[in-house]
Order: C-alpha cells, then sequence, then structure tokens
C-alpha cells in the first residue's frame, strides 16, 4: 500500500510562485515516477508535469519555461513560477509504481487571482 500526501497550495497574485510537495509512502520500492495533474473548473483534468526516478521530465507545453519538477526520495516538488489566472484549478498528485498500480493524492487548491 502506498499513501500520497500533497501540500502547499494556496492564493497567489498572477506572476507569483507557489511551490507543491508531493510525499509517498509505503511500498515504494518499485516506484516508477510521480508527476501533477490538474483539473480546473468545467474543464477536463489534465497532465501538468511528471518524472521519472530516472530523473526524465515532461510537462504541458503551458507550462514549459515556468513550472520545474524534481524529485527525490519518493517526494516530488512541482515550482511553479510565473503564474497565471489560467494555472488556478486543484492540482492533484500520483505515484506510479512498476507494474501499473498508481496512487493518488486528495488535492490541493492552486488559485491565481489578483
Amino acid at each position: 500500500q502506498v499513501q500520497v500526501v500533497e501540500s502547499g497550495g494556496g492564493l497567489v497574485r498572477p506572476g507569483g510562485s507557489l511551490t507543491l510537495s508531493c510525499t509517498a509512502s509505503g511500498r515504494i520500492t518499485s516506484l516508477n515516477s510521480m508527476g501533477w495533474y490538474r483539473q480546473a473548473p468545467g474543464k477536463e483534468r489534465e497532465l501538468v508535469a511528471a518524472v521519472t526516478t530516472g530523473g526524465r521530465t515532461n510537462y504541458v507545453d503551458s507550462v514549459k519555461g515556468r513550472f520545474a519538477i524534481s524529485w527525490g526520495d519518493g517526494t516530488t516538488y512541482l515550482q511553479m513560477n510565473s503564474l497565471k489566472l489560467e494555472d488556478t484549478a486543484v492540482y492533484y498528485c500520483y505515484a506510479h509504481l512498476f507494474g501499473g498500480l498508481e496512487y493518488w493524492g486528495q488535492g490541493t487548491q492552486v488559485t491565481v487571482s489578483s
């Protein structure tokens, strides 16, 4: 069993920064990758960023150059800079294990507003 816990959401002004963190605990010896999805009201959930335990990263085009994902010791961080109104969403962290199992956090709200 794997537990995934997120933290770091909040309210920020446009152009500001936030860092989300997510820790996977439990049986994570077979961890393959971790990442973040987001879902805004009325929109489908989209993959924002992901990182493999080998260090490969992947970003949705809309956040490239603004967001940075990193990983170490079962924790992933999402550094979000130059935040825009359209980044407002609930951000969900996931942990993907070799073999296909995935575990999700409860989500953390990020609100970008002036």
